[in-house]
């Protein structure tokens, strides 16, 4: 299938991501508009202390009306590695360092519409290493035995994707 790209245009540039709409010609000679989020990626943590337990944050999210229980994940600065976001993110979200972080998958959150592109990070090791959170993040931490998060995602008790798909890949090394 071949798509040509026709013309492309920023409609809104904002703090964490802009959108641009791209007229392309189809593959039938057709011409479609694709609205696109441009997003610099991020990082999504799977961290689990020795004791097993794998640290969830729990905070509100206004588009999905409340509050949800998620991995801890952070937006990558332009030009930022993974590796090093995932080391700043953890710290602020749970407040803790992992002496080990190893990337266990990425993925694209929703190719459909946007560019976002996440990297897996299992973090091990932890130890208390604070750094302030985010100006408007309001987290608490939830501590789960691995075993229980993985039945609360298989009974849709965690309704956030990347959490989920964070679970998925880490049952190969936990």
């Amino acid at each position: 299938m071949k798509f040509e790209l026709l013309q492309s245009e920023i409609l809104f540039q904002g703090r964490a991501f802009g959108i641009r709409r791209d007229h392309l010609k189809t593959p039938s000679g057709r011409v479609a508009k694709y609205d696109i989020i441009e997003h610099h990626g991020s990082v999504i943590l799977v961290p689990i202390d020795a004791a097993g337990n794998v640290h969830f944050v729990r905070q509100y999210r206004h588009a999905a009306g409340g509050e949800l229980l998620e991995l801890p994940a952070g937006t990558l600065e332009p030009g930022e590695e993974p590796l090093e976001c995932a080391r700043r993110e953890i710290r602020e979200e749970i407040g803790m360092a992992a002496s080990s972080l190893r990337e266990i998958g990425s993925f694209y959150l929703v190719p459909g519409y946007s560019t976002e592109y996440m990297h897996v990070f299992l973090a091990t090791g932890l130890q208390e290493s604070p750094l302030p959170p985010d100006m408007d993040e309001y987290l608490s931490v939830e501590k789960i035995p691995f075993i229980k998060a993985l039945e609360m995602a298989r009974k849709g008790e965690i309704p956030d994707a990347k959490s989920l798909a964070g679970l998925l890949l880490a049952q190969n090394y936990v």
